[in-house]
């Protein structure tokens, strides 16, 4: 199991300067994110010199990079919205191909017109799935064109809160190419230590052969998020249970700071 990171931890226009503070923080791999080359995260075009400063950084530093971010709102509310996403969806998975970068990290959306992170009400209504089905299986057409997998993420504010809602969705689309990215600390939003274990164990076993890729964030049991190891996500049991369905992809934290990069590091490799 490689213990990764967000390479937009660190700040940073350039991929060069942004890898080498991974590798010096002490980071095998890492979820990149076209920020780090001074575009937007989802960016109209992507051209060949930025991806070959990409490919020259991975090369000199020796960081593999596990994910890249493709996340707008596919659920959505305005159609127009969702059509400009899905065609800077697409050179974000042509861009992941010409890196051999597997997985694109999606966002499920949310019927929050503002904020794609935000919950809404009208996300448990039957058309804001179907809205978000759709466009999961557009973009499925472009990953199968260019040989890359998308990741989808419960995540309490979107579409997919749970692991049984990502194996809903996997299942209805019928792709291998939809895969799962788990991260503990998005299964709930207020748990004792001792609920958010049997609400982790209960999403490890339901995604076990789906997982593509694992984070680590954690939660205080008020429901602030809260560095790795800083809340009540019991990462020695969340190690364990990944194990246990034979996962052994990347493990890639966010959700702290570039100063807190290092120490997070050494309190994941102890565990691994």
């Amino acid at each position: 199991m490689q213990i990764g990171i967000f390479a937009k931890t660190f700040p940073g226009t350039e991929p060069l300067g942004v890898l080498s503070a991974v590798r010096d923080s002490g980071y095998a791999c890492a979820q990149f994110n076209l920020a780090c080359c001074d575009l937007p995260s989802m960016p109209d075009a992507v051209s060949e010199e930025t991806i070959a400063a990409v490919r020259s950084a991975v090369q000199a530093t020796g960081i593999s990079l596990v994910a890249l971010s493709g996340t707008y709102n596919i659920a959505h509310p305005d159609i127009a919205v969702r059509r400009t996403g899905l065609i800077q969806l697409a050179v974000v998975i042509e861009t992941a191909a010409a890196l051999s970068i597997p997985l694109v990290t999606l966002c499920t959306g949310t019927r929050d017109r503002n904020d794609q992170w935000a919950h809404h009400p009208d996300n448990g209504d039957p058309s804001a799935w179907a809205d978000m089905a759709a466009e999961t299986s557009k973009a499925l057409e472009l990953a199968e064109r260019h040989g890359v997998d998308l990741g989808i993420e419960p995540e309490q504010a979107n579409i997919v809160t749970s692991a049984s809602d990502a194996r809903r969705l996997i299942g209805e689309m019928g792709s291998r190419r939809l895969r799962i990215v788990l991260d503990p600390a998005n299964l709930f939003e207020q748990a004792t230590r001792t609920q958010a274990r049997a609400i982790i164990e209960e999403a490890v076993e339901i995604s076990a052969g789906h997982i593509a890729l694992a984070h680590a964030k954690d939660r205080h049991s008020d429901g602030r998020f809260a560095t790795a190891g800083r809340g009540v996500v019991d990462f020695a049991d969340f190690i364990a249970r990944l194990r246990s369905v034979n996962f052994d992809g990347p493990l890639v934290t966010h959700g702290l700071s570039a100063s807190e990069a290092s120490g997070v590091a050494g309190f994941l490799k102890a565990l691994i």
